[in-house]
């Protein structure tokens, strides 16, 4: 929120990249195939990409690297992207969303990750823009996190080589939310391991590990919860750039998208009930530090009072002249002590 703010008072439209800059200057990978050929290169600038827009051919065009606004702008003048879309483009909190415009479609996305080492979850964004035959899809950073879709084009794996720029952006899409999955079973570990810390030995660490939990399923569920509408928008649409044969792959899309929702959201509950547990299971360990102290205390009254009476100054107290009075009053006090525990075992109270 606070880097979206450099954007105030500015006139919509204006490309303003509010995300953290990874890398000093974009990298640019164009892959151009056809059933029968491909073409993969890795360019020095992103002109070099123009040419390809003018062939047959299926042109992706991946650009990793959002900070260079001139980039963005100079890309939409090109293929006649809308000032909004490239606003959007570079606006790095943007929820999910699907637009449709007269000759291209513009869908943002959030490519998930897992940070092993901070027990986090890392949200990338990702934006495509689909053609009659090119995708360009924009990164804020250059990863491996699409190199399994790179492999296919190169192998001709698959349907991707012999369909169109609609279905290389299905397959993005899929291999993103599919990452999702793996997120959520990394969650999933992490509660099975707070569980065990619950039926084990409950610290402030694990309350601790709790609120961290909730914090990330919270993250986990903003992140994941446009995802539905989106995909539903993308299915309803009636642009020409979708083709009916790959409408059919929407759906499945759709119900990977329900499935990682509901997954997110009964981890969401079950986060809850743990710190139910946690608070459960510490008023009961107070209470029953409450009830030794208790019974403690039970005992220590009437010795205190026996010990008082015999500690008064009065003058003449037969029982202190007696030989064994210091031994009669310990048989006191062992015989108050050991009948109220015997008492307090009676009544299940120990």
């Amino acid at each position: 929120m606070k880097r979206s703010s450099g954007k105030l008072g500015l006139p919509p439209g204006s490309v303003v990249f509010t995300g953290v800059q990874y890398a000093e200057t974009p990298t640019f990978r164009l892959i151009d195939y056809t059933p029968q050929s491909v073409t993969i290169k890795r360019l020095q600038k992103v002109d070099d990409a123009f040419p390809f827009k003018r062939k047959k051919s299926v042109t992706w065009l991946d650009i990793a690297g959002l900070h260079q606004t001139d980039v963005i702008e100079k890309i939409g003048n090109y293929f006649g992207l809308h000032p909004l879309t490239q606003e959007d483009i570079a606006s790095t909190g943007k929820r999910a969303d699907f637009e449709s415009f007269d000759k291209y479609l513009f869908i943002v996305v959030k490519i998930l990750s897992y940070n092993d080492n901070t027990n986090e979850v890392v949200a990338d964004h990702v934006s495509f823009v689909v053609g009659n035959n090119f995708v360009l899809s924009f990164q804020e950073r250059d990863g491996d996190l699409l190199n399994g879709i790179r492999e296919r084009i190169r192998t001709g794996k698959g349907r991707v080589r012999r369909m169109g720029a609609d279905f290389l952006a299905y397959v993005l899409l899929d291999n993103i939310i599919d990452r999702y999955f793996g997120v959520l079973e990394k969650i999933g570990d992490r509660i099975v391991s707070i569980e065990e810390d619950l039926n084990d030995d409950p610290q402030q660490s694990t309350l601790n590990n709790i609120h961290k939990l909730k914090r990330e399923l919270i993250y986990l569920r903003r992140t994941i919860w446009p995802l539905r509408d989106m995909v539903n928008r993308m299915i309803k649409s009636d642009s020409r750039i979708w083709k009916k044969q790959t409408k059919v792959y929407l759906n499945d899309l759709y119900d990977h998208a329900i499935q990682a929702m509901d997954t997110a959201e009964s981890f969401r509950d079950m986060s809850a009930n743990m710190l139910d547990i946690y608070l459960s299971m510490m008023s009961h360990r107070m209470n029953e530090i409450m009830k030794v102290l208790t019974i403690f205390s039970s005992i220590f009254i009437p010795l205190t009072f026996v010990t008082g009476v015999y500690g008064m100054n009065f003058d003449f107290m037969p029982e202190l002249a007696w030989k064994y009075g210091y031994l009669f009053i310990w048989g006191i006090f062992l015989s108050i002590a050991g009948g109220m525990l015997y008492y307090f075992k009676r009544k299940d109270w120990l």
